[in-house]
């Protein structure tokens, strides 16, 4: 038998209380509305193990068309538990990070949207400057503005 391969990060999901605030959330960031859709019946509770469940779904897509993010409001069954405040150390998926061309500017707009910094912005060896900040809802989200290209690249090659 072929073992199968990798082709590519599909997309991640996120489930959120509000989702017409997330959207626009994440297209403050950048990312583009790709669809949107009710998912209902017990054929996607087959996948998911919820049973017969009501979920609407946004799917948003990265501007390179590479990366999704799938924002999900349960309709029915409700959500059980709410990791959204958990703090960076805790188990399971925590954060998204996405890479920005002008982190200082994008700060700006967010902090309108209600995002706050947690702790501080960093300059990561003159490579990245980079920060969390609890975005719509509280999710973290990552932002790491790129300074030095050369470096990544050589770090990249070198750990091959």
């Amino acid at each position: 038998m072929r073992k199968s391969k990798l082709i590519e990060l599909n997309n991640v999901g996120i489930v959120v209380e509000n989702i017409d605030n997330a959207i626009k959330f994440f297209q403050e960031i950048g990312l583009e509305l790709e669809g949107r859709m009710m998912v209902e019946g017990e054929w996607a509770g087959r996948v998911t193990g919820l049973g017969n469940q009501s979920v609407e779904v946004a799917m948003l897509v990265t501007p390179d068309r590479h990366g999704r993010i799938e924002l999900s409001r349960f309709v029915s069954p409700e959500p059980v538990s709410d990791h959204r405040t958990a703090p960076v150390n805790s188990l399971g998926y925590l954060r998204v990070m996405f890479r920005v061309d002008n982190l200082d500017e994008l700060l700006n707009r967010l902090t309108k949207h209600g995002a706050e910094i947690v702790g501080e912005v960093v300059n990561y060896g003159n490579i990245y400057k980079l920060c969390y900040i609890r975005g719509v809802e509280g999710l973290l989200i990552g932002l790491a503005e790129q300074l030095d290209t050369k470096t990544v690249t050589n770090i990249l090659k070198n750990n091959k």
